[in-house]
C-alpha cells in the first residue's frame, strides 16, 4: 500500500461556535467529511467549509449523523430503520443543495459518531444508511470503517466503499474502536500515532490496545477534526508517509 487518502469531519461549528481549525486541516487532508447539519453544522459553515475545501483541492462528502448537537451525535437516538433511512438522504440533500450553490461536487458519504458505531454491528442500521446513499444521484461512494457491517452492507448495495482506520483512536481485539469513555481510547501523541499509522501501511496490522495486533484493510486515514491535536497530529501523519514514499490523494473523484 503506496497512496492513501487523508480524511478529516469537518465544518462541525454552528453559528458562532467553532469547532476545530478547518482552515487549517483543509492545508494537510485529502478528502473532507463536512457535517450536514445534523450533529452539527448549519448552512454558512457549510458553505464556508465546502469553498475552503475546493479551494485547497480537497474532495468533500457528506458527514450524517444523529440530530444531536448537545451530544455531538455521539449517543444513540432510538430510531427504526426507515426513518434512519430518511433522516440520512435529508442530511445528504442538505449538503448537496449547499454545495450545488457553491459549485463543488459531493463525491462520498461518512457516518458520524454514534450512527456510525451503531452500523459497524448492526445490520439493519447499516442497510438504511447505504439505502439512502443509493438513492442519491451521482454515484456516491461510502466510507465506512474497517472491517464493519457497513462496509459489508454497502457493498451489497453496489455502492462504492473505501474502508477507513483512524489515526487518533485505539482499538480492540475485535477490530472495533475502544468506546471513548475507556482509558487509553483517544491517542494525543501526534509522533506516536503517526509512526503506527507507517507501520499500518507497510504491514496492514493495527496495534491493539493492551498489546497484541489485528489486521485491518483500508484506502483512507481519518484524523477527528474537533479534537485540539487535530491539526499537530495530521500534519505529522502526513509528513511520516510522504517521507516514507507513500502518496496522499483522495480516495474519490476530485
Amino acid at each position: 500500500m503506496r497512496k492513501i487518502d487523508l480524511n478529516a469531519d469537518l465544518g462541525e461549528g454552528f453559528g458562532p461556535w467553532a469547532m476545530g481549525d478547518d482552515a487549517a486541516m483543509l492545508d494537510v487532508v485529502t478528502s473532507a467529511n463536512i457535517a450536514c447539519g445534523g450533529h452539527a453544522g448549519d448552512p454558512e459553515v457549510m458553505h464556508d467549509t465546502l469553498r475552503t475545501a475546493a479551494a485547497r483541492g480537497v474532495v468533500v462528502g457528506a458527514h450524517p449523523g444523529y440530530p444531536d448537537r448537545e451530544g455531538f451525535g455521539r449517543r444513540v437516538i432510538p430510531m427504526t430503520p426507515d426513518a434512519i433511512i430518511r433522516m440520512v438522504a435529508a442530511q445528504i440533500g442538505a449538503l448537496a443543495g449547499v454545495a450545488a450553490l457553491a459549485g463543488v461536487p459531493l463525491r462520498y458519504v461518512k457516518a458520524h459518531g454514534a450512527l456510525a458505531n451503531l452500523a459497524a454491528d448492526r445490520a439493519e442500521v447499516a442497510t438504511a444508511i447505504a439505502t439512502a446513499v443509493a438513492a442519491q444521484p451521482g454515484r456516491l461512494a461510502l466510507l465506512a470503517i474497517s472491517g464493519t457491517e457497513l462496509e459489508v452492507q454497502g457493498r451489497k448495495a453496489g455502492l462504492p466503499v473505501v474502508a477507513e482506520v483512524f489515526a487518533d483512536r485505539a482499538y480492540q481485539a475485535d477490530g472495533r474502536l475502544v468506546p471513548r469513555g475507556q482509558p487509553g481510547a483517544v491517542l494525543h501523541d501526534a509522533d506516536q500515532a503517526a509512526a503506527r499509522m507507517l507501520r499500518f501501511v507497510e504491514t496492514g496490522k493495527m496495534p491493539v490496545l493492551g498489546g497484541g495486533e489485528i489486521a485491518l484493510q483500508a484506502g483512507s486515514i481519518c484524523v477527528h477534526g474537533d479534537s485540539p491535536d487535530a491539526v499537530a497530529m495530521a500534519r505529522a501523519v502526513r509528513s511520516t508517509l510522504e517521507k516514507a514514499g507513500v502518496t496522499l490523494c483522495p480516495f474519490a473523484g476530485g
